[in-house]
């Protein structure tokens, strides 16, 4: 008989996809604390789904089987809940995530360099970065910029691959006080090489703000580059481990595509700087058409009711939801366990879990938080409610991003005023009785 082991074969991570999940204050008041709970980002809803969840998957069919999920310390709970419910578990069952914290607050939130900084000695192989908000294309594999990385670093050094997309607005009308949707940067790049060769950095529309200055040695070097200002970062990069150690050196970096990426272009044509730093420095770029496929970062509220609208053909109703009789709703998601009373009306809204809409109300154009109520006859017209928002009975609002904080503190404040004006009284009546 042959009692030889055979020996056990290692086999080495390629990649590690690491998935940023910050706080998200574009977002607000969506993202504002419910109570005493905090209401992160990753998990805002897109057609009735975890925003997470598209990412994730986009790792999933890549082959990817490690995940870095990087959350604020107090997501960590909720995040964690979801990951290891019985849908999430079944939806990711091949992919094994790793999720950690980073200490930050809502208002000094850190940038992508420190992160990565910080969790640098938990990525040891070439990694990707993801942030949670970004709904890729369905033609778009990620698996297409892992093999741009591939072939790109074994020819002649890439560093990095980026993707950029062009996105075509549905032409929405969202009020300024919702904030601007995200502009396009313009870039330069070599289309023969796939090389990102410049990209506009906000000290460069400082110095300059209506022109592009580019150096004669990157014309010289790429004479047939093209420029565009139509392109959005779509902030998925693919990275050799070798750039953790770059930002190692550059502290003073806090911003990925604001300060390293900008530098790193530069550092492409001045091959004496490249010695410096013993490395070879390239940037590839894949771009994505807008008549490839719908891709958007939902990171502002005008982008986050375009994604729900995009992927609703008419209305999507949540489980467990119940809508009275003679309601009416067009072109909306209704979350789940939310209650519609009779006579509503709702056109191009999106409504989170567990809402009560109460009978005669109108909605239009609105996003409704976690657990708001809006009172009877009541009219909301491009409103966005924070978790537990509560509209009264035929209140009639418009344009507005309501705020909890500011609608429980006036029954508070009114409270005061009465006890301080009641005590005041007394104490004259006291005086008046001591003179007497």
């Amino acid at each position: 008989m042959n009692f030889d082991v055979t020996p056990v074969e290692v086999v080495t991570r390629e990649f590690v996809a690491v998935i940023l999940a910050g706080f998200g204050n574009e977002l607000l008041p969506l993202t504002g604390e419910h109570g005493d709970e905090p209401c992160p980002k990753a998990l805002l809803p897109i057609s009735n789904k975890p925003m997470l969840d598209y990412p994730l998957s986009w790792v999933e069919q890549s082959g990817i089987k490690d995940v870095l999920l990087i959350c604020p310390s107090s997501h960590r709970p909720a995040i964690s809940h979801y990951i290891h419910s019985q849908s999430s578990s079944a939806s990711f069952s091949s992919v094994h995530i790793d999720l950690q914290t980073f200490d930050e607050s809502q208002e000094l939130s850190a940038g992508t360099c420190s992160v990565l900084r910080h969790f640098a000695n938990r990525i040891k192989e070439d990694f990707i970065l993801i942030p949670c908000d970004f709904i890729p294309p369905p033609f778009l594999p990620l698996s297409k910029l892992l093999n741009k990385f591939r072939t790109d670093t074994m020819s002649d050094g890439s560093i990095v691959t980026s993707c950029w997309y062009e996105h075509k607005s549905d032409k929405q009308t969202t009020p300024d006080e919702w904030g601007s949707p995200a502009k396009p940067t313009p870039i330069v790049w070599d289309h023969l090489s796939g090389t990102l060769l410049y990209v506009d950095s906000p000290h460069e529309i400082h110095k300059n703000r209506h022109e592009v200055e580019l150096r004669m040695t990157l014309l010289s070097r790429y004479p047939q580059a093209k420029m565009s200002s139509m392109l959005l970062d779509s902030h998925v990069y693919v990275c050799k481990r070798a750039v953790l150690d770059l930002l190692a050196q550059k502290t003073r970096f806090d911003s990925l595509r604001d300060d390293f990426f900008p530098w790193l272009c530069k550092l492409q044509y001045q091959s004496t700087k490249q010695e410096k730093y013993a490395t070879s420095i390239r940037i590839g770029i894949i771009i994505h058409r807008a008549d490839d496929g719908f891709a958007i970062r939902v990171n502002n509220l005008p982008a986050y009711l375009e994604a729900n609208r995009h992927f609703v053909a008419d209305t999507s109703i949540g489980d467990f939801t119940r809508v009275e009789e003679k309601s009416t709703i067009k072109n909306s998601t209704i979350g789940k366990h939310c209650v519609i009373g009779k006579m509503v009306k709702i056109v191009g809204c999106v409504l989170l879990d567990h809402c009560v809409i109460s009978d005669g109300a109108k909605l239009d154009g609105c996003i409704l938080g976690n657990s708001t109520t809006v009172g009877s006859k009541a009219e909301l017209i491009r409103c966005v409610t924070q978790a537990g928002y509560e509209v009264k009975d035929n209140e009639s609002v418009r344009n507005e991003k309501l705020d909890i904080s500011d609608w429980a503190a006036q029954p508070e404040d009114s409270d005061d005023e009465v006890e301080d004006s009641t005590g005041e009284e007394g104490s004259d009546e006291d005086e008046d009785e001591d003179e007497c």
